[in-house]
């Protein structure tokens, strides 16, 4: 697996090995070693999937916070996203800034997010099938959200009226939240 920096100190686009032939491929999709040999260290308890039926659904900007913030490692499985990761830790020289990544079931690539930072995705085709490992289990309580279009934050989607739910819809702005990452 190959780890790669992004803008964003922390996150890394993973690229799995992968191996194929006439009947198709193979790849590992995770490994613990690989990434320790790249002195990230994770223990993932909780694996998640969701499915979106249409283009233009946009998830996030979604994080727990306190003890119950996760690190993730997101992949998409079928179809493609636009991944982003925001740095929601205040103190951070990268507050507030954001990147993203397109990935797909075509290009395999997967996202890893620490935690204090927040995580979204906009569908980028049909029929999308959107996986994540999870660090910590999920905690209803400290479930939150910053709205996907905060100009405080300024994620360029590409995207003016995304399918959204009503949580997210209703989402505070950054200034209006409860997030309580301090960069150490």
């Amino acid at each position: 697996m190959q780890v790669i920096p992004t803008g964003l100190p922390s996150v890394y686009i993973l690229e799995p090995k992968v191996f194929g032939d006439s009947r198709g491929w193979f790849m590992e999709t995770w490994s613990e070693r690989d990434l320790e040999r790249a002195g990230l260290h994770y223990r993932f308890v909780q694996d998640n999937q969701s499915f979106s039926a249409q283009k233009g659904v946009l998830r996030g900007i979604h994080f727990q916070k306190g003890d119950a913030a996760q690190a993730k490692i997101v992949r998409c499985n079928r179809g493609a996203v636009l991944d982003v990761a925001v740095d929601l830790r205040k103190g951070s020289p990268t507050f507030k800034k954001w990147v993203s990544v397109e990935l797909s079931a075509d290009n395999k690539r997967q996202l890893l997010i620490p935690r204090g930072f927040g995580h979204a995705f906009l569908t980028l085709t049909d029929s999308v099938e959107f996986l994540y490992k999870a660090d910590r289990f999920y905690t209803p309580e400290a479930d939150r959200g910053i709205r996907w279009n905060d100009p405080e934050i300024g994620i360029e989607w590409g995207c003016e009226n995304p399918v959204l739910s009503e949580k997210d819809r209703n989402a505070p702005s950054l200034s209006e939240s409860d997030v309580d990452f301090i960069y150490e």
